[in-house]
């Protein structure tokens, strides 16, 4: 095969070039006040909102090697973490332009790859002592809450936050067994510190655990026509409604006002859900999840509706971690967002004769089948022990598995009948004949199944998953499911067209759903993509039983630690590889390379600070972190420091904040370990593409190289 070479380690050093050009289209996703970009598809024209690295850079055609491997490297974070990609893909392109100025002065590769990977180990321990443990968060966020500010508004009425206000709740949806009556409350019992108010616990289901006397609810007589009030408190419920400056009505937050001039006299429609939540979000949960959210509000109020749910089968089960593989996520257009709700049971989109089928099994009980893989005449599973990290995109042109053969149909047909199953939910794709086959025998057949739904609906019935129908006996078949069609809050049946929403569930299975509605198709995998963010940075908080404090807190730490290291005499760390350097390099670049790391973080807090509009350029913010940086030298103890000013409402405030009267006592933090691991894959990649001395291309490009006008970088072999 022809092939070419070309030096990539010049001066100028192309792949690390490349990598700040790429990084650079993400600056606008830092801090809570993300700038939206629109990906246009230009084979179909089609466009979607994204605010997400992950996405952004998986949407771009990579041909060269730099951009291939910080798409791999951002994906394989986004895979573990669901959240620190905006992080890295920033650091990626301050690091690697720190790094190419670092070449420009002639400093050798060796002792920027030494002097910068132990800088950084030197941070990751030094911020170890800003880790907060997530009871000392819990009991902090708390306590601010009911603090007497936190509830004064500024024209002296009392007033909530979006958290404990009860109105702002979504609705939790009753299951199936449940019946119209109000639903009472359940208690939950005092814990230590964690709170100062009396705890309750909503029941939202009514076939889930027993239920106890309210502690709480909203008190008012028929036909009265004041405000409600929530007992034991006297604050009038409507005085809960809190103000939102809204800019679009596309992309800004719906409101929550029951006095909609829309809507009326419109009550709330809880569906199941006592009016009355956990003031406290559920032990702190609810304040924690605010904390990571990072202005995402309504992410957290799907998020609290879950952690009141499963926290009764987490006591159960002994554990406080949120059950991430019990929770899926559906997407219904044409509605407003504020129909967003959490659904028991598993909601999905089916055909219009789909939807027949369904409601011909109003209230019946059906016999479900699993099916782990494909329902094509054509499928053939890898092997009972797959390899974890194989799988199947295609076998065949057709994914539907092409025109199915009239045998095979009429046989699988038979074997489904025969063992009376209504019910089919398959892991992969299923046979267009089929589907039309089954929904004129009346059997739903559901395709593309996520594995964890699967799990849920076999420990529910008791159904065990078949690879091919052939292998059916009376034992894999479970008892006990339950179809219909999802319905919005205010009890409408949805019919929008091609897709309409079902909700299929059974007794006591542990399975929740959150319907993300929205008007706007190009929205709809931004808002999915925002409630799994939050929902893994509050299982990786209480995964890793801790947090940094936010809003920059740690990036400050660190560059004050950098520079504190760059003025020190000797190697930062006892790494073997430092201490091979020669002593004349580590006197000579030891301070030009630590500078160069610490860089990063400075244009990170910069830029930070310039997104969330506290800072009208970079210059001003670089400015602003200088003044906290001397400041906390002098303080004799940075991370004290640091810590003091989180406790007071956050790390970079200044006099000229665009909301002075905001109150502050709503603190951000930050997951520990998705942050750090953000920070050394960042610096891997830009350390990796350094010392990567060639690019060597094969193929038949020869033609294309000769005509391009970098054909005299490359020497063809």
């Amino acid at each position: 095969l022809p092939m070419a070479f070309r030096d990539a380690n010049a001066r100028r050093h192309i792949g690390l070039q490349q990598l700040s050009s790429l990084a650079s289209t993400g600056r606008t996703f830092l801090g809570p006040m993300k700038l939206h970009k629109f990906i246009v598809d230009e084979i179909t024209n089609q466009s979607s909102l994204i605010c997400s690295a992950a996405r952004l850079i998986g949407s771009l055609d990579l041909t060269n090697a730099a951009g291939q491997l910080l798409n791999e490297t951002i994906q394989a974070q986004n895979k573990e973490f669901k959240t620190g990609v905006s992080t890295l893909l920033f650091l990626v392109g301050v690091w690697s332009s720190a790094v190419v100025e670092c070449l420009q002065q002639n400093i050798p590769v060796p002792a920027i790859v030494s002097l910068m990977s132990e800088g950084l180990s030197s941070c990751c321990e030094r911020i170890q002592c800003l880790q907060i443990p997530i009871p000392d968060v819990k009991r902090e966020l708390c306590s601010s809450r009911v603090r007497p500010k936190a509830f004064e508004s500024k024209t002296g009425q009392a007033g909530c936050d979006g958290l404990t206000n009860p109105w702002n709740l979504p609705c939790f949806q009753r299951d199936f067994s449940a019946t119209k009556e109000a639903i009472p409350i359940n208690s939950c019992s005092h814990q230590g510190d964690d709170c100062n108010f009396k705890k309750c616990q909503v029941s939202p289901l009514a076939g889930f655990g027993s239920a106890k006397p309210a502690l709480a609810s909203v008190v008012k007589a028929v036909g009265d026509k004041s405000p409600p009030v929530l007992s034991g408190r006297g604050v009038p419920a409507s005085s809960c409604l809190t103000r939102k400056l809204t800019h679009s009505r596309h992309f800004s937050t719906p409101g929550k006002s029951r006095f909609s001039s829309q809507q009326g006299n419109f009550q709330p429609y809880w569906d199941g859900m006592g009016p009355s939540a956990d003031l406290c979000g559920c032990c702190g949960l609810g304040h924690l999840a605010v904390a990571l959210s990072h202005g995402n509000q309504t992410s957290v109020k799907l998020l609290q509706s879950i952690a009141a749910h499963q926290q009764e089968r987490a006591e159960c089960r002994g554990s406080s971690q949120i059950n991430v593989a019990g929770i899926a996520t559906c997407c219904v257009l044409g509605l407003p967002e504020s129909y967003s709700c959490v659904s028991p049971g598993f909601v999905t989109l089916v055909s219009p004769e789909q939807a027949t089928v369904i409601k011909h099994f109003a209230d019946k009980t059906l016999r479900v089948l699993l099916v782990d893989g494909d329902l094509t005449e054509q499928y053939r599973h890898l092997g009972f022990n797959r390899p974890r990290n194989v799988r199947t995109i295609l076998e065949h042109p057709n994914p539907q598995g092409g025109r199915a053969g009239d045998t095979w149909l009429r046989r699988m047909l038979d074997i489904l009948m025969s063992f009376e199953v209504n019910l089919v939910l398959v892991k992969g794709n299923v046979c267009e004949d089929f589907m039309e086959r089954s929904v004129s025998s009346g059997i739903l057949v559901i395709g593309c199944v996520a594995r964890d739904v699967l799990r849920a609906f076999g420990a529910a019935t008791g159904a065990q998953a078949v690879t091919y129908l052939s292998q059916l006996d009376a034992s894999c078949v479970g008892n006990g499911a339950q179809a219909e069609l999802w319905k919005a809050r205010d009890g409408r049946a949805l019919d929008l067209g091609e897709l309409i929403p079902a909700r299929i569930g059974a007794g006591g299975i542990d399975l929740l759903t959150v319907v993300l509605t929205t008007a706007l198709p190009s929205k709809a995998q931004l808002l999915e993509e925002q409630f799994w963010t939050l929902l893994y940075r509050l299982h990786h908080a209480l995964k890793d039983g801790k947090v940094f404090p936010g809003g920059g807190a740690v990036e400050l730490l660190c560059l004050s630690h950098i520079q504190a290291l760059a003025e020190q005499p000797g190697p930062p760390g006892n790494d073997k590889a430092m201490r091979e350097l020669p002593s004349p390099w580590l006197a000579e670049y030891k301070s030009i390379v630590l500078q160069a790391l610490g860089s990063g973080w400075k244009r990170y807090l910069s830029m930070l600070l310039c997104n969330t509009a506290r800072a009208s350029s970079e210059l001003e913010a670089g400015t602003l972190v200088d003044h906290h940086l001397q400041t906390a030298a002098a303080c004799g103890s940075p991370s004290a420091y640091i810590l003091e000013e989180f406790r007071r409402g956050g790390v970079l405030r200044s006099g000229s904040d665009p909301f002075p009267d905001q109150v502050t006592d709503v603190k951000v933090c930050d997951n520990v370990a998705a942050k750090t691991e953000a920070w050394r894959r960042a610096l891997d990649l830009v350390l990796l593409v350094l010392q990567t001395d060639a690019e060597i291309i094969t193929g038949s490009r020869r033609s294309q190289i000769l005509n391009s006008p970098m054909s005299n970088e490359f020497m063809f072999l």
